[in-house]
C-alpha cells in the first residue's frame, strides 16, 4: 500500500459543505433569536432572515441531491455493517487509547461505515423533518382553519425546534471529532484543498495515474 495525496472532495462538495455550514449557523443564530435567547436583532428581522436563509438552504440541498444522483457520489452514503462495530468501538474506547483508526479511507468510499450511516440519517430523516416542519409553519395561513390547527401548529413548532437541536448536536460532535487523531488543521485541510492522504493499492494507484491524473499527487 502506498500513501498518496488524492482528491477526496471535489470542488462542488467543498462549496456545498461550507455554504451549508454557513447557512445552518445563520439559521441557528436567527432561530435562537426567534425563541428569545438573545435580543441582538429585532424579532421581525430575525424571522425575515430565517425564512430567506431557509429558502436558500433548501435550494442548495435540492441542487446537491441532484448532483449526488447524477454523479453517482450517493454511493458513498450507502450504509454497510462491514466494519461498523469496529469503528463504533474505536470512537467509544479506542480513540482514548491512541489506537489507529480501523477504517482505511478509499477513493471509492470516502466515509467509514459509521459516518455513512450518520450522514444518511441526517439527509433522510433530520433534514426532511426540518424542511417539512418549517414549510408547514411558514404556510400556516393555508391550513389555519383546519380543526385543532393551534395544537397542530404547536406540534409542528416543537418538531422543528427539536430537529434543529438535533442538528446542532451533530455539529458539536462533528467539530469535536476534528480535535481527535490528526491535528485540527489536518482534518479541515482536505475540505479546503480537496486532497487527503489515502493508502492506495497498486491497482487503485495505477487507475488514478492513468485515468484520473488530476486526482492524485
Amino acid at each position: 500500500m502506498n500513501l498518496r495525496q488524492i482528491m477526496v472532495y471535489t470542488r462542488f462538495e467543498r462549496f456545498w459543505h461550507w455554504a451549508q455550514m454557513a447557512l445552518i449557523f445563520a439559521l441557528l443564530f436567527t432561530g435562537f433569536r426567534i425563541h428569545g435567547f438573545y435580543e441582538l436583532i429585532d424579532f421581525r428581522t430575525a424571522v425575515t432572515w430565517h425564512t430567506g436563509i431557509a429558502i436558500a438552504l433548501v435550494l442548495l440541498w435540492i441542487f446537491a441531491i441532484f448532483w449526488h444522483l447524477t454523479t453517482g457520489t450517493w454511493k458513498h452514503y450507502v450504509p454497510t455493517t462491514e466494519g461498523l462495530w469496529r469503528v463504533a468501538q474505536f470512537y467509544a474506547f479506542g480513540i482514548f487509547k491512541g489506537e489507529k483508526h480501523p477504517y482505511r479511507k478509499a477513493y471509492w468510499r470516502k466515509h467509514n461505515p459509521l459516518q455513512a450511516l450518520t450522514y444518511l440519517a441526517l439527509k433522510l430523516v433530520l433534514f426532511p423533518l426540518v424542511w417539512i416542519s418549517g414549510i408547514a409553519y411558514l404556510l400556516y395561513f393555508l391550513w389555519e382553519n383546519v380543526r385543532d390547527s393551534g395544537e397542530l401548529l404547536s406540534g409542528v413548532a416543537f418538531v422543528h425546534t427539536a430537529v434543529a437541536f438535533a442538528i446542532l448536536a451533530f455539529i458539536i460532535v462533528h467539530i469535536y471529532l476534528f480535535t481527535t487523531g490528526h491535528s485540527f488543521v489536518g482534518h479541515v485541510k482536505p475540505m479546503v484543498t480537496g486532497f487527503d492522504e489515502v493508502e492506495l493499492s497498486p491497482e487503485e494507484e495505477a487507475y488514478l495515474e492513468k485515468d484520473e491524473p488530476g486526482h492524485i499527487r
